[in-house]
C-alpha cells in the first residue's frame, strides 16, 4: 500500500522538502536561460564584430522594454480570475517555458558576414523574443513563493532553495560553457600574426598563434556553438520547469489574492506611487539593482579581460565559479542564523563581507606579476561571494517580507505587480548597466574589428580595472539598499507577521 502524504489543517500536503527542490528545479530552469545573458554581449562583441556603441543602444531599447514588460506581465497575472486546470500561476510559467525551449538561441544566429543593418534587425528580434518567453515564465515563477506556503520561515526556506537551483542554473554554463565557446588560435596561414614572438620564426601551419604581449596563446570565440549550447539549455531548462509544475503545491487560493482595494481596475501609476511608498521593497531593489549594474554588467569586460590580460577565457567561467563556490558551506546555516538574528541583520553582515572582498579585488590590477595577480583577483571574488551569496540566499524571502508589508500598511497583497516592479528595476539595471559598461570599454581602447586578437597592453590593462570597480560599485549599492533602506529588522517582521494573521483570522 502507497504511503499516505501528511495534510495540513486545510487539506493540503504539508509543506517539506518536495516544495523545496521544486521551487529550487523552478529557477535553474530560469537560469538555464538568464545565465545566457551575460554571454550575449561577448557573442555580439567578439563573434559578430557589432561596434560597442551600436550595441550599447540596441542592448539599452531592448532592456528598456524589457523593463515595461515585466509590470504589464505582472498586473495581467494579478488581474486574470479565470480557472485554470494547472491554476494561472502554472499556466503562466508552462507557456513561457514552451518558448524557452527555442527562444534562448534566436538571439545567437551566427551571421558574422551580415551587414550592419540585418545584424541589428536580428539581435533586436531575436532578444525581443527570448525575454518575451522568459518574463511570461519568471514573474508568476517569483510571485508563487508566496503562495506556496504562508508561514515566514518555510517562505525563507524556499528563498533560499531559490538560491540553490539559480547558483546550479548559473554554475553549469558558467563552467562549461566558456571551455566549449572558446577556442585557441593555431596558424592557418592568415592573420596579422605570421612570426612566433618567442623564436622570432615563422609559424608552421597548426602551429600556436602567440600573443606578443604575453607569450600565451590567443583565443578566438565560436560562434556556432553558443547557438547549439543555448539550444541544449532550452531543454534542459523545460526539462526543469516541468518538474516544478507537475510537484509544487499552491496552499493559498490564487484567486483569492486582491491586486486593489475594492477590486476596481488596476492602476498601475497607483501600484507604482506604493512601491515607492514600500520601503523594504525599495531597499531590497536598491540592492539587486547593485547586483546587476555591478557584478552583472562586469561579465563581457572580465570576459575580454581572461581572453587579453590572462590570454585563459576558457577558464573564466570555473575562476568565477570557484570564487562563489563558498556560499555553499553557509547554504545550511541561513536558516538558523534568520531564525536567530532576522533576515535584514544577516545581510547586512553579508553585505560587509562584500564590501571588503570588493576591496580586496581593486589592488588585483597594481600586481605586475600576472599569476599573482589572478590569486589576488580570486582571493576579493571568493570574499565577494560569501557576502552576496550570504544575501541571495535570503533576497527572494525579503521581497516576500515586502509583500506582506504591503498589505500590513496599504491594505493590499499585489504579489504580481509588487514583484513585478521589483522586477522593472531589476531588468532596467541589467539593461543600462551593460550598455554603459560597453561604452566605457569603448572609451577605454577596446576595438570591436580586433576581437580578442590584438587589443593592446593597456586596453587588457583597463578591463582590469573595469571589472574590479564594477564589484566595488555593486557591493557599494548593496550595503545601502540592504543596510540603510531595507526596514524589516526581526522585531518588525514579527510584529507585522502577528498583526496581518490576526487580521485574517
Amino acid at each position: 500500500m502507497a504511503k499516505k502524504s501528511k495534510l495540513d489543517a486545510n487539506g493540503y500536503r504539508k509543506f517539506g522538502m518536495r516544495d523545496k527542490l521544486a521551487y529550487a528545479a523552478g529557477d535553474f530552469g530560469c537560469n538555464m536561460s538568464f545565465a545566457l545573458k551575460g554571454t550575449v554581449q561577448t557573442f555580439w562583441l567578439v563573434y559578430m564584430t557589432m561596434e560597442t556603441g551600436l550595441l550599447s543602444i540596441l542592448l539599452l531599447l531592448v532592456q528598456a522594454w524589457d523593463a515595461i514588460n515585466d509590470p504589464i506581465i505582472g498586473s495581467i497575472i494579478d488581474n486574470d480570475k479565470r480557472n485554470y486546470k494547472r491554476g494561472k500561476f502554472k499556466t503562466y510559467i508552462l507557456i513561457g517555458a514552451i518558448g524557452l525551449l527555442v527562444a534562448g538561441a534566436a538571439v545567437f544566429l551566427p551571421f558574422p558576414g551580415a551587414n550592419t543593418v540585418v545584424k541589428a534587425i536580428l539581435f533586436v528580434l531575436g532578444y525581443i523574443i527570448w525575454d518575451a518567453c522568459y518574463t511570461i515564465a519568471n514573474v508568476p515563477y517569483g510571485s508563487m513563493l508566496s503562495l506556496i506556503t504562508e508561514d515566514t520561515g518555510e517562505r525563507a526556506q524556499l528563498s533560499t532553495w531559490r538560491s540553490i537551483g539559480s547558483m546550479f542554473g548559473n554554475i553549469v554554463p558558467m563552467v562549461i560553457l566558456p571551455m566549449i565557446i572558446w577556442q585557441k588560435v593555431t596558424y592557418n596561414g592568415t592573420g596579422d600574426y605570421h612570426t612566433n614572438p618567442l623564436t622570432g620564426e615563422a609559424y608552421k601551419i597548426g602551429d600556436a598563434v602567440l600573443d606578443p604581449l604575453t607569450g600565451k596563446q590567443f583565443e578566438t570565440l565560436l560562434g556556432e556553438r553558443v547557438f547549439w549550447a543555448a539550444l541544449i539549455m532550452g531543454v534542459l531548462g523545460f526539462i526543469a520547469f516541468m518538474f516544478m509544475i507537475k510537484t509544487t503545491t499552491i496552499r493559498v487560493d490564487e484567486n483569492s489574492v486582491k491586486t486593489n482595494e475594492g477590486g476596481g481596475k488596476f492602476n498601475i501609476i497607483a501600484s507604482f506611487g506604493k512601491f515607492m511608498k514600500n520601503r523594504p521593497a525599495v531597499g531590497a531593489t536598491i540592492a539587486a539593482m547593485g547586483m546587476f549594474l555591478g557584478m552583472q554588467s562586469a561579465t563581457t569586460a572580465n570576459t575580454i579581460m581572461f581572453a587579453t590580460y590572462f590570454n585563459n577565457a576558457a577558464m573564466s567561467g570555473l575562476v568565477t565559479a570557484i570564487g562563489f563556490l563558498p556560499m555553499v558551506i553557509f547554504i545550511p546555516f541561513i536558516k538558523p542564523l534568520v531564525n536567530k538574528f532576522g533576515k535584514k541583520e544577516v545581510s547586512v553582515v553579508g553585505s560587509v563581507v562584500t564590501l571588503v572582498g570588493a576591496g580586496v579585488m581593486m589592488v588585483f590590477p597594481t600586481v605586475e606579476n600576472r599569476d599573482i595577480a589572478l590569486l589576488v583577483y580570486l582571493v576579493g571574488l571568493v570574499l565577494f561571494g560569501i557576502g552576496m551569496g550570504v544575501y541571495s540566499c535570503i533576497s527572494w524571502a525579503m521581497m516576500s517580507d515586502a509583500i506582506e508589508y504591503n498589505e500590513w500598511k496599504f491594505g493590499t497583497r499585489e504579489e504580481g505587480t509588487v514583484y513585478s516592479l521589483h522586477s522593472f528595476f531589476r531588468k532596467l539595471a541589467q539593461g543600462v548597466g551593460p550598455s554603459i559598461v560597453l561604452l566605457i570599454m569603448g572609451a577605454l581602447g577596446y576595438q570591436e574589428e580586433l576581437g580578442t586578437i590584438g587589443q593592446s597592453f593597456q586596453t587588457s590593462k583597463n578591463m582590469c580595472w573595469l571589472v574590479a570597480g564594477l564589484y566595488l560599485f555593486s557591493a557599494v549599492l548593496q550595503f545601502i539598499g540592504i543596510a540603510l533602506v531595507y526596514n524589516l529588522d526581526k522585531k518588525k517582521v514579527d510584529t507585522m507577521t502577528a498583526e496581518l494573521k490576526a487580521k485574517r483570522d
